[in-house]
């Protein structure tokens, strides 16, 4: 098993599966309702300039998420 790390400081066009994220408060419905679930396989694209937003790739389309809000969620890196 691979170490745990958040979304944020997952390095460009690495993959990872959601292993948390906020279980309250408005972010975590948002998340939720984009769907960024417990287990959903991701891509980190690219980042912005200065680090923020970032772009994922999830269930198949593109999202930008916030630093703010991808510091909460914790993934499992996959390895090549």
């Amino acid at each position: 098993m691979a170490a745990l790390v958040k979304l944020s400081a997952l390095a460009t066009g690495a993959s990872a599966v959601v292993r948390e994220f906020p279980k309250t408060g408005p972010a975590s419905i948002r998340l939720r309702e984009m769907g960024l679930l417990v287990g959903t396989p991701v891509t980190l694209v690219r980042c912005a300039p200065f680090g923020d937003p970032i772009e994922i790739k999830v269930r198949g389309y593109h999202l930008t998420l916030r630093k703010s809000e991808a510091v909460h969620v914790v993934v499992e890196p996959i390895e090549p």
